[in-house]
């Protein structure tokens, strides 16, 4: 009788060692729900941010080229302020082609108001890319300023409404990374 006893508790023993220990239920997956597909009407907004994406692009090219040539000669600082003029002008067709399936309407509460900040930024965007075809050929070191400026109003804007609807937020992968 006390070798069965025995022979138990080792068995017991191993068998113990085997079950994995329970998680508390913050760290469970099912504590976060997943966001709801989006409707049809959230469908063609996110279609039209994504070609209106295309534009926004082709300006941060067009930047990086223009600040990479900044230290340069003055026919490569003219070459890349073309670059930028040209860059202006074919950014503004994508957005202005996916600007009118932006309707922020189809959002609610706070979510419509990330929407309504992201599209005035798309259509400050689309007005000043006339200013900047026009001015970045003869001054490209100060179109390049505005234009940053309002770059980062926008990267900000499209920040928040990703986090918003509930989409990951990568860091940008045109930045530089940092050396020690």
């Amino acid at each position: 009788m006390r070798c069965l006893a025995v022979l138990i508790c080792f068995a017991a023993i191993p068998l113990g060692a085997q079950t994995p220990p329970s998680l508390p239920d913050s760290t469970r997956a099912e504590s976060t729900p997943p966001p709801p597909p989006p409707s049809p009407e959230q469908k063609r907004f996110l279609n039209g941010l994504r070609t209106a994406t295309r534009g926004i692009a082709q300006l941060k090219d067009a930047l990086g080229r223009v600040t990479r040539a900044g230290g340069r000669d003055s026919a490569a600082q003219r070459r890349a302020g073309r670059f930028l003029a040209g860059l202006c002008g074919s950014s503004r067709g994508f957005l202005r082609r996916g600007r009118p399936q932006m309707s922020p309407t189809v959002y609610e509460d706070s979510v419509q108001l990330k929407a309504k900040r992201l599209v005035t930024q798309v259509d400050s965007l689309i007005k000043y890319t006339t200013t900047c075809e026009d001015s970045a050929a003869v001054a490209p070191g100060p179109t390049v300023l505005a234009l940053g400026k309002r770059m980062k109003s926008y990267d900000a804007a499209w920040r928040d409404f990703r986090l918003a609807i509930g989409f990951p937020v990568r860091e940008d992968s045109a930045k530089a990374p940092k050396r020690p």
